[in-house]
């Protein structure tokens, strides 16, 4: 028993020096992977080079994806690319629903872009909504705040999402990742859209934003793109991850020949977001287009590089544990307790509540759970799968004073705290216990 102690020890100690020492988690996960070295006995002369080996492992299959996709992101958050994917939308969905339409809007905007970045940038459409079609604001911000979280937490090439995959040995398998969670991340934002609807009689003091208010708020974008090129960045990516995947499956549904071959090569993550990121260099308006994507990389390198150093440590930190004795111990008692996804999400959970990140939580559980996956009986590629949506569902669980999602929603939503805590807060509770509830369901179907 005393692994266990030691196991529960250690996420005490990652949930404690995030939350109340505010240790970097970088620096946690480190300190954790040497802790644990020890605590299970590993010999002197093997901590060094497990820790190390395991930093470089998983940053060698997913680092260089999660620089891709970031700086894609922050291209279509400047170019204003982002605004033209969402007026696209609503002007396809028209304004019948206009929650749903919000939903929706920020479900396929936060795949490539932050959800915080993503709330920042659509306010002001989302307040412009509001007031011209006499909706409730309350309602409007949960529909979009869980539109944003829903993707945020499930879909690559969100690099949470892209973290806790490679994290789980389905690197070479996103296109299973990104279907799969699409299907969750739908559930999820439905379960959002039915808590907007109970908030909808919540009291709100957010301003009212005319139209004429919100298309000057798009003047600094400059020229903006049209659709097709605001679109391209994200969806040919996945496109080709997705069509890389069926090329890939055993029965050879495109035989083996050249077709075969392009589109197994196209569809490698690298290679893809490469040809994405070709597709957002279009997007970049003026005559000195090299300096503009010059500041556009900088930045991405500067957003992913606290994601790519997290990712390595919790790369070690799994390393440590899978070179231990305890899964085969956690293996004799979890298999007859019947947890299965129920241990990632809670897990994931615990860590999210506590520290406030989705990305550190992603990438912390998904490290911890790794060597446990024969044990909990989901050592097979659906298997793995399911547990990356078990850790998203437990990292949008939930979110409140310690994540700085929750104080941008409040803060540019112009709502005080209770009412925060009554609308966004619960509505990422509701959505994190009904996603759980369809992963556990489609395990006990599919495994």
């Amino acid at each position: 028993m005393h692994m266990v102690f030691i196991l529960i020890a250690l996420i005490a100690f990652i949930v404690f020096a995030t939350s109340k020492l505010r240790l970097n988690p970088f620096i946690t996960l480190l300190l954790a992977s040497f802790i644990a070295a020890f605590a299970f006995g590993l010999p002197l002369d093997a901590i060094e080079s497990t820790i190390r080996g395991g930093f470089g492992k998983i940053l060698g299959y997913i680092g260089l994806v999660i620089v891709l996709g970031t700086i894609i992101g922050v291209i279509l958050e400047r170019t204003g690319a982002a605004i033209v994917m969402a007026e696209t939308i609503i002007k396809c969905l028209g304004k019948k629903f206009p929650t749903m339409t919000m939903s929706i809007v920020g479900f396929i905007v936060s795949i490539p872009v932050f959800c915080d970045s993503g709330f920042v940038i659509l306010n002001s459409l989302k307040r412009s909504m509001a007031r011209t079609l006499s909706v409730s604001p309350v309602a409007m911000t949960v529909a979009l705040s869980t539109g944003l979280f829903a993707t945020h937490t499930l879909v690559p090439p969100t690099p949470g999402p892209i973290a806790a995959a490679g994290n789980l040995g389905l690197e070479n398998n996103l296109g299973l990742v990104i279907g799969v969670g699409l299907v969750f991340a739908i559930i999820a934002a439905m379960a959002g859209l039915v808590w907007a609807y109970f908030s909808r009689n919540l009291p709100s003091t957010e301003l009212d934003l005319t139209e004429e208010a919100f298309e000057e708020g798009k003047e600094h974008y400059g020229e903006l793109p049209g659709p097709w090129k605001a679109f391209a960045p994200i969806f040919v990516p996945i496109a080709l991850i997705c069509l890389g995947s069926v090329a890939s499956y055993p029965t050879a549904p495109l035989g083996d020949g050249f077709l075969y071959e392009a589109l197994n090569f196209l569809g490698k993550p690298l290679n893809a977001l490469l040809i994405g990121l070709g597709f957002a260099v279009l997007l970049i308006q003026g005559n000195e287009k090299l300096k503009g994507f010059a500041r556009h990389t900088e930045k991405g390198l500067v957003v992913s590089a606290p994601i790519i150093l997290i990712t390595g440590a919790g790369g070690a930190f799994g390393a440590v544990l899978a070179a231990t004795p305890l899964g085969d111990f956690l293996g004799q008692n979890l298999s007859t307790l019947g947890l299965g996804v129920i241990m990632p999400f809670i897990v994931a959970a615990a860590l999210k509540s506590a520290q406030g990140s989705s990305t550190v939580a992603l990438v912390t559980a998904s490290a911890l759970v790794a060597p446990l996956l024969p044990q909990l009986g989901l050592d097979s590629d659906m298997g793995r799968v399911l547990t990356v949506m078990a850790v998203g569902a437990g990292a949008m669980t939930v979110s409140h004073a310690n994540d700085s999602y929750f104080w941008v929603v409040s803060q540019f939503s112009k709502m005080d705290v209770a009412t925060a805590y009554r609308s966004h807060t619960a509505a990422t509770l509701f959505m994190g216990l009904v996603t759980i509830t369809a992963v556990w369901l489609a395990s006990l179907a599919a495994l």
